[in-house]
């Protein structure tokens, strides 16, 4: 199949997944400066981006986190990181699922991590998704209770704010309102002001 082909059945993909919304010139200056090119990474690390975009759309590597304005299929630098890690695309599902204990919860994942959605994270692999489970989970529940530590809430927080990049305007679009953080880390450092944070 033509090189087009399988770049026009990726964005169908894409926009499936993601809904059809407009990148603005902000968005488009935000993804170039966080993923690269598809073609780009391909010819650094000497693999065909026909047979990458076959494997995505086959659902045995992540869709493109982002399309740019110009069409340009945006990806994470890291994205062959976790298949070179499982020992090989066809080894990656299993080494993938196996980090959960629930294979319900580790095929839900899976499913989450081929969408390409976790941009939510600088780098996307099992032990960050888990950590950012466990800490917007533990932040929630936190700001619920009125006898939360004030300090334990502001590291917790701190920690996801590590893990997550800022996200731009493309994101509240195509998953229909806030991000994660918007609401675990804005808005709870908003709502309870630092501990002592005047004091030298």
């Amino acid at each position: 199949m033509p090189e087009t082909d399988l770049k026009q059945q990726l964005t169908e993909r894409f926009r499936e997944v993601n809904g059809d919304h407009p990148m603005t010139d902000a968005d488009d200056a935000y993804v170039s400066a966080q993923f690269v090119v598809l073609e780009e990474l391909c010819a650094v690390q000497g693999r065909d981006p026909d047979a990458v975009r076959r494997l995505m759309l086959d659902g045995r590597l992540p869709l493109p986190g982002y399309l740019r304005s110009d069409g340009a299929e945006m990806v994470p630098a890291d994205l062959f990181s976790l298949a070179d890690e499982a020992g090989g695309v066809d080894l990656l599902e299993a080494w993938f699922t196996a980090h959960w204990a629930d294979p319900v919860t580790g095929k839900a994942e899976w499913h989450a991590y081929l969408s390409g959605q976790y941009v939510c994270l600088h780098s996307v692999t099992p032990a960050t998704i888990r950590r950012k489970d466990r800490l917007t989970s533990a932040i929630g529940a936190a700001v619920d209770d009125p006898d939360a530590d004030a300090v334990r809430l502001h590291a917790l927080v701190d920690g996801l704010d590590a893990l997550e990049p800022a996200f731009t305007a493309y994101d509240r679009l195509r998953f229909g309102g806030p991000t994660s953080r918007d609401t675990c880390i804005d808005a709870v450092r908003a709502r309870f002001p630092r501990p002592d944070r005047h004091r030298a």
